[in-house]
């Protein structure tokens, strides 16, 4: 501790320039670095470093960034309750890797927690390489560095540092010979300048991999189809989504998610502007031709930065050889890439969880799938369920096809039943979810559908957190797990690690309007309102025909108190849930209390007691408290799932003292 307090004193006492010297003491207030609450960077290293390590944390802090480090604690084991607790809030993990931590258990360990946060950033003291699993991260290389401000790597460091806070390195003028300029919170430019918002995720990682991807960073493009069989593609477009399922299992590979992925089925644009596009540094190319019981597939690993083929090959098989060649594929490229993958008979069968053996079961999935997510109508889900309701009779073992028919049960239990059959529907969603737990205990997609129908059908919000934090944690790479499970914290009021999960599914599938739309709901949940409007503006330019997004903004600017933006949103809104109960609100703050009545009954009218939730919002806006409690309890009694909004809901906030809205927490198992 007292060498860093040296170290600091160096910087922070006065700030020189031309001669002209000020005390900055009065206005920079001074970092307490024995108050852990506060620190957003956590610095791993060795022991053994630690008169090396003290100078980089000095460094660090005099950028105006609060580091934990093991010297803060003062008695207990290393890996305590305060380590965790520091590893939890941190926005950057910072590693020190040498010739003696990369022996260390303890570094490891939190190293893999930034990693598996998307938060690491590596440095080697000494020059010596990460340890295997950390390959992927380009290192800061600190061998030669002068170990001052102004040098070129700890700048580096500090960029990233200051990229995973969301704020803009503003590096200074080169001191003067007459004298030093270093201000202590310089790196914030005078306060942090945020870069979310209406560009939406901006910074990719930043300076940390080199701008733009990591080096095991890969986007399956969608394979085409040679069938001659346009009916065919359902196949093709399949087995694509398996290969990147089985890829996204392993944790040394960045996988691309697949909406962004399936932008490109056209191949407009080269191999290069794809890769940067994507933000990747390979590309998996296909094409399958199935005929008969036979299907030939060609794949291709491309070097997305030169355009080199890195990995090639042609399997014409027994269609039964389908799930072998899955495997196969997915082996390869992973060994392409240098990650270390098992090649044992086990290591397969972990990227085969939640699969089948039995094609004809394989064939009805995909079928079901190809339904599901055409997202067209009551029709398509229900004829969804049909196929994976064969799937599931042929092999009732089948994960994938549990999990798959749980989120059917769930969409239209929440869009289309009626209050009498949402239940069913719903208690149906669980019980398939938790056979496809129980068939595939590491299958992540059977615990983020649990989780879904707990919270959304059954109103458990405690009840849901143990899948959801399973799922998570299984996959850690799967854009779809990593979306539910940031907008359930975000829900619950768990921000910080709402925006982790969402962050990174936004940098894994960049064209997705979902992850933007996701983010813009956790921002609103957070009263962000502006940021919140800024990433529905993103989500709208990736797909200007989404419904609910108009109504996502028009719900900020209504909080904003910009009542005419809020309304022409609204009028651009084709969800009449949001459109109707938006204008109600309007109509009253303006004054038009027959319009404000109008919309009303035309939202009764249209839905019924499908929009109990929304007819609570409308009423608490309009001061009417006892009529909105009575729409929150008979919304209650109907499982109306629009009361997973309910413990952040700004609509809500007049109701928020009274006894009544924090019974209805405990029951919902917010509190």
């Amino acid at each position: 501790m007292g060498g860093i307090g040296r170290f600091r004193a160096r910087y922070l006492g006065l700030c020189c320039n031309g001669g002209a010297c000020t005390d900055l003491t009065e206005s920079v207030p001074p970092t307490d670095e024995s108050d852990t609450r506060k620190s957003t960077v956590f610095f791993s290293y060795s022991r053994e470093d630690q008169a090396r390590a003290i100078p980089i944390i000095g460094l660090i802090q005099d950028a105006g960034f609060s580091t934990w480090w093991d010297g803060m604690l003062e008695g207990g084991e290393r890996f305590s309750r305060s380590t965790e607790e520091a590893l939890d809030r941190a926005k950057a993990v910072v590693v020190l890797w040498s010739k003696t931590s990369v022996q260390s258990h303890w570094v490891h360990d939190e190293a893999t927690r930034g990693r598996d946060r998307g938060i690491l950033i590596p440095l080697s003291l000494d020059g010596t390489d990460p340890p295997l699993g950390f390959g992927q991260f380009q290192v800061i290389n600190l061998a030669k560095s002068k170990m001052d401000s102004s040098d070129t790597e700890i700048l580096r460091m500090l960029r990233a540092i200051a990229a995973s806070h969301r704020a803009v390195l503003n590096v200074p003028a080169p001191p003067t010979k007459t004298g030093l300029t270093f201000n202590r919170r310089w790196a914030l430019g005078g306060g942090v300048a945020a870069v979310a918002g209406a560009a939406g995720f901006a910074i990719w990682k930043a300076d940390l991999f080199g701008g733009s991807s990591t080096r095991n960073s890969v986007a399956v493009l969608p394979f085409d189809n040679l069938s001659g069989d346009p009916e065919q593609r359902y196949f093709s477009d399949g087995l694509a989504s398996e290969i990147r399922s089985n890829l996204s299992r392993n944790a040394l590979l960045e996988i691309v998610g697949q909406t962004s992925s399936n932008q490109f089925r056209d191949r407009k644009g080269n191999i290069q502007s794809i890769a940067r596009e994507l933000k990747v540094s390979f590309l998996l190319d296909g094409n399958v031709q199935r005929v008969g019981d036979k299907v030939k597939i060609a794949v291709e690993l491309t070097d997305g930065r030169s355009g080199t083929n890195k990995w090639s090959k042609i399997f014409e098989r027994q269609l039964s050889d389908i799930f072998a060649v899955q495997s196969e594929i997915a082996s390869a490229v992973a060994g392409a890439l240098s990650a270390a993958m098992d090649e044992s008979s086990a290591g397969k069968k972990a990227l085969q969880v939640g699969g089948t053996r039995s094609l004809t079961a394989f064939d009805a999935y995909l079928r079901g799938r190809e339904l599901f997510e055409s997202h067209i109508d009551e029709a398509s889900e229900r004829a969804a369920l049909a196929k994976l309701e064969q799937a599931i009779a042929i092999d009732p073992d089948y994960a994938a096809a549990r999990a798959l028919r749980s989120r059917t049960l769930a969409v239209i239990a929440n869009q289309y039943a009626s209050a009498v059959e949402r239940k069913a529907l719903y208690a149906d969603a669980v019980t398939e979810a938790q056979r496809a737990a129980k068939a595939a205990p590491n299958f992540a997609p059977a615990y983020a559908a649990l989780g879904y129908a707990l919270f959304y059908g059954r109103l458990d919000a405690a009840a849901a957190r143990k899948p959801y934090e399973q799922a998570y944690t299984l996959a850690k790479s799967d854009v779809d797990v990593l979306s539910r499970y940031a907008v359930y914290c975000a829900r619950t009021g768990r921000f910080v690690a709402a925006e982790t999960a969402i962050n990174r599914a936004a940098i894994l599938d960049p064209l997705n309007s979902t992850m933007f739309k996701s983010a813009g709901n956790i921002k609103y949940a957070a009263k962000a309102y502006q940021e919140a409007i800024g990433f529905g503006r993103k989500a709208l330019a990736l797909n200007p025909q989404r419904s609910t997004l108009h109504g996502d903004i028009g719900n900020a600017y209504l909080m904003l108190g910009d009542l005419d933006k809020a309304q022409a949103e609204f009028a651009l809104e084709t969800n009449t849930l949001l459109a109707l109960a938006g204008n109600a609100i309007i109509a009253q703050k303006k004054g038009a209390r027959g319009r404000a009545k109008a919309a009303l009954s035309a939202l009764i009218s249209e839905h019924g007691d499908n929009a109990l939730y929304q007819q609570a919002q409308i009423l608490a806006q309009w001061g009417d408290k006892e009529d909105a409690f009575a729409a929150l309890e008979k919304a209650y009694d109907v499982a109306d799932s629009g009361l997973v909004y309910l413990l952040n809901d700004p609509f809500l906030d007049p109701l928020r003292d009274d006894p009544r809205y924090k019974a209805l927490l405990g029951q919902l198992k917010f509190v």
